[in-house]
């Protein structure tokens, strides 16, 4: 943990250039008519140069690309922790965990799928906690139960432990994927006060809690979907996580399976309703899961510049921030993806976050 007061004016500032520099939804409409090559020249005259330029000895096409963003991802995300002190800096750290936390699924899914171990690190995003070396030994084990014997000096190895029985039993990788979840939210929540009620609290912490309950209530709308849609018989409220303000446990098991009510559910929330009419009428307008959990993913970004715009100088501002720099790299990837396989232009628009 980092020593001395917390700042964050001077963090905010510098998070400003950096979003300044962020792609703008042109840019993506432009690189959905590019092939991989072409989006690699495009990257190189961007701020993903350096990395183009050290990584295109090595790797071409989509690799190159994939590689160029993971690590810029990481740059910049290493940055924010390098000017960060005292509390500003627990804060993000804890955050910056969910990279841990995407590593793991990453690898475990890989594992379930026999994927290639060079493929799966592709995927991997060096931001988290997490030594490099700890996801080395987890990549070079053959089964579930040997990756989660390597993780037994970490937070996460007990919770994915208790889950692997379940695993077992149901052959899902849903429980095991939302045991890392859980972990991972339960630590942000720690020892901060998060009130009660719909109602916000005040002051530039509060906006750190109301942005994280926002994550939590959203990751729980996105989980009663995926398992109303995966035909498992498994309990939604077994997969709830605690920490938001949308849901209790039978009021999601009540609304899987009913994706208008569960819109409404949400609408009808003051906290959300009120602040994201955008976004509520995106996810109406959804007509299939990844329309929906790509709505959510845009609401949340709004909600997220919403409370940092209300408290610019909370760290509500830096959660924005990385929100919005997971999204570029995120669309990035899908359209130099979509263009590898030969989607067209529609269909790789569809995998987009935009606002």
């Amino acid at each position: 943990m980092s020593v001395g007061a917390s700042n964050p004016e001077y963090v905010n500032a510098r998070v400003r250039s950096r979003r300044a520099s962020l792609f703008a939804d042109e840019d993506y409409r432009k690189l959905i008519r590019m092939g991989p090559s072409e989006i690699a020249r495009f990257m190189e005259e961007t701020e993903y140069e350096r990395e183009i330029n050290a990584l295109g000895a090595r790797f071409s096409g989509v690799d190159l690309i994939e590689y160029a963003l993971n690590q810029n991802l990481a740059k910049h995300f290493h940055d924010l922790l390098d000017w960060s002190n005292g509390r500003l800096y627990d804060l993000i750290s804890r955050y910056l965990r969910k990279f841990d936390v995407w590593n793991l699924k990453t690898i475990i899914r890989g594992i379930y799928t026999d994927t290639d171990p060079d493929a799966i690190r592709t995927d991997l995003i060096q931001a988290g906690e997490l030594e490099e070396a700890t996801l080395d030994r987890v990549l070079e084990v053959d089964t579930i139960e040997d990756a989660i014997e390597v993780l037994n000096r970490t937070i996460y190895y007990d919770p994915l432990s208790e889950a692997y029985e379940e695993f077992e039993e149901t052959g899902a990788l849903v429980p095991l994927e939302n045991a890392l979840d859980r972990e991972f939210y339960e630590h942000l929540l720690e020892d901060i006060s998060r009130g009660s009620g719909d109602e916000p609290q005040e002051g530039p912490e509060a906006k750190y809690v109301e942005f994280l309950q926002a994550e939590i209530d959203f990751r729980n709308a996105r989980n009663a979907l995926r398992l109303a849609r995966s035909g498992a018989d498994l309990d939604p409220a077994s997969y709830y996580i605690e920490g938001g303000v949308l849901f209790d446990q039978s009021e999601l098991s009540r609304l899987v399976g009913n994706y208008d009510e569960l819109v409404d559910h949400i609408g009808e929330n003051k906290r959300y309703g009120d602040r994201l009419s955008g976004a509520m009428d995106r996810l109406r307008d959804a007509d299939s899961l990844i329309q929906f959990e790509h709505a959510l993913d845009a609401a949340l970004l709004e909600y997220a510049d919403t409370l940092s715009s209300i408290y610019p100088a909370s760290v509500s501002a830096v959660l924005s921030y990385i929100l919005a720099k997971e999204r570029e790299v995120e669309n990035i990837r899908a359209i130099a993806r979509g263009r590898e396989v030969g989607l067209s232009e529609s269909e790789i628009e569809e995998e987009l976050v935009i606002l």
